[in-house]
């Protein structure tokens, strides 16, 4: 069985109800139809549970057959087909009555997206007859290498959106593994001399495909160690994007480069190359309608910010929602443009879209094993706990642990940290851990960490070094984070402060209350209290979640200090 969500208008969690049952789609009719059922439903579709239920074809009414009626769940069977129903096919009801759900916006730990595309999606094309158990799309046995032959030019082009794993390398063909571009070209394997067995040959690819199994290609049968006769394996040699090439030169020219703004971004995304588009237009920055958003827009997108092709192409703003201006609609790109201004696409006008359906995409990004190099311990789960890193991990060495001294230690390292080990946003960064003491790592290893926010790993942020400088070197004063995968994304209404700013001479004899908190110049403490007046700016303001958790201040709301003249 496969499940879809279909109908309109509707966001990425909730719809129509369509089942793919006896090589045809169907829709469920809404007769008895249950919160129990949504349940069942919904983690068929890959979400924790549901909160609602819809009936009477509230997105549409379906085509095709009506394959389920009268369907009753308790709720925690693992499939619709354990349920009780009145049989597959056999109802009464028109496609007036359309059963939908509306999904808790929460994934199952491990669900992938049907538009994520695998290394297993090219197995799927090749006869398991002819596989045996060689390819295994998790690198367990042995790796099939596809044949390269000299002199036909077949591999030898640019393989900067291909993906897959070639004769079991470790790059992989440069898209799928978020390198910027790469060549696919015959060498010897001089450092391997076990027998090779092939699978695939003629791989053609144009250079535009998000994956390997795009391409078209032949495969062996039968004896594959005596293939490829003529041929070699193919190897492919990978080149990182600017963002993640070494080299201080290269970053220096990298700089001067970006000094001219760019007209595209990813925002509210916790990891490398993922987030919401934004593009700029007019000088506004705005957002991208999902209207027909798929993985060639999406690689073009991330193709232009340096990384590889898409890994997925993310609707009904699952990065968050945007504010401003809708720029674009129904952008259809063929996968060759260069950028995305290049593709088709409809301007949009007010009734089209809205910030519900903002476009985001999450990119291949290089495999630069940066999480090797951090853990945390004693936390209560896997995102929280004191921070460890390894150092002396070179040349084949065995890593030594240590602490972060946590002098210094704020938001902007905790989020750098998190990023670093894979795990969403900093919720906070923390000083002292004497609460997480249950590892036996006791030396600390670095210090003076200070971080810009935007780096990949610790390292890269500026530290003492070598020279460690810690005020207090115990265990209890090492640093620690509270990651999450979800954040609050604060964003203040501009507009509103420019329509209502206005200045007010006030009398001192009023301004007590706002010379406690601070809210004076430093000027006002040389007045002649009470006498006199200040000058003030006054304006209303309104700050805006557009994040995807809620804001919670960090001071619980028992230590709150209420002053009179708020």
């Amino acid at each position: 069985l496969r499940f879809r969500l279909a109908g309109y208008p509707r966001k990425h969690n909730e719809g129509r109800v369509e089942v793919f049952y006896n090589d045809e789609w169907g829709t469920i009719c809404d007769d008895d139809f249950t919160l129990g059922n949504a349940h069942v439903l919904c983690r068929h579709l890959g979400f924790v549970a549901a909160t609602g239920w819809a009936h009477s074809a509230k997105y549409g009414k379906g085509v095709g057959r009506i394959w389920l009626d009268n369907v009753n769940c308790a709720g925690g069977e693992k499939s619709i087909g354990d349920c009780k129903h009145r049989g597959w096919g056999n109802s009464d009801c028109s496609h007036e009555e359309d059963a939908g759900v509306i999904c808790k916006d929460e994934r199952i730990p491990g669900f992938k997206d049907s538009n994520v595309i695998e290394v297993r999606k090219l197995l799927a094309r090749i006869p398991r007859s002819t596989l045996g158990g060689g390819w295994s799309g998790k690198g367990v046995g042995a790796w099939q290498a596809p044949c390269v032959t000299p002199g036909t030019g077949q591999g030898a082009r640019p393989a900067h959106a291909a993906a897959g794993r070639v004769a079991g390398d470790t790059c992989t063909a440069t898209g799928h593994a978020g390198c910027g571009s790469g060549l696919l070209s015959p060498h010897r394997l001089f450092t391997e001399r076990q027998q090779l067995n092939y699978r695939l040959h003629s791989v053609s690819c144009s250079g535009t495909e998000v994956h390997l199994s795009m391409c078209s290609f032949e495969f062996y049968r039968g004896n594959t160690s005596a293939a490829c006769g003529s041929g070699m394996p193919a190897v492919v040699s990978c080149v990182p994007g600017p963002l993640f090439a070494a080299g201080s030169a290269h970053k220096k020219k990298q700089r001067q480069q970006q000094q001219g703004q760019p007209r595209i971004r990813l925002k509210g995304g916790a990891r490398v190359g993922e987030g919401r588009v934004e593009v700029l237009k007019s000088s506004e920055w705005g957002t991208i309608c999902d209207d027909r958003w798929n993985l060639l827009s999406a690689s073009v997108v991330c193709r232009e910010l340096g990384f590889g092709s898409a890994k997925e192409a993310l609707t009904g703003a699952r990065m968050g929602q945007g504010t401003g201006p809708i720029h674009l609609n129904e952008v259809q790109c063929r996968g060759t443009e260069k950028s995305l201004w290049s593709c088709p696409f409809r301007n949009i006008t007010q009734e089209d879209c809205k910030h519900t359906e903002d476009a985001a995409v999450r990119c291949n990004i290089p495999y630069m094993g940066y999480e090797n190099l951090i853990r945390l311990s004693g936390g209560r789960s896997r995102f929280e706990g004191r921070v460890e890193v390894a150092v002396g991990a070179g040349d084949g060495d065995q890593p030594r642990w240590g602490l972060v001294c946590g002098e210094g230690w704020g938001t902007l390292e905790a989020m750098v940290a998190c990023r670093q080990l894979g795990l969403g946003f900093a919720n906070h960064g923390l000083q002292e851990t004497w609460y997480w003491d249950a590892s036996n790592v006791t030396e600390m290893v670095m210090s003076g960490v200070k971080c810009a926010g935007h780096e990949m790993s610790l390292s890269h942020c500026q530290h003492h070094g070598a020279s460690l400088s810690c005020r207090n070197t115990g265990t209890r004063f090492a640093a620690g984070v509270i990651c999450s995968e979800t954040a609050s994304d604060l964003l203040l209404h501009a507009p509103l402060v420019q329509e209502t700013a206005y200045i007010e001479d006030r009398p001192l004899h009023m301004l007590y209350c706002a010379a406690e908190e601070n809210c004076l110049a430093s000027s006002a403490r040389l007045a002649n209290w009470p006498y006199g007046h200040r000058r003030l700016l006054r304006f209303s303001s309104q700050i805006h979640n557009h994040g995807r958790a809620d804001f919670r201040p960090k001071a619980g709301r028992h230590s709150w200090v209420w002053h009179e003249c708020h």
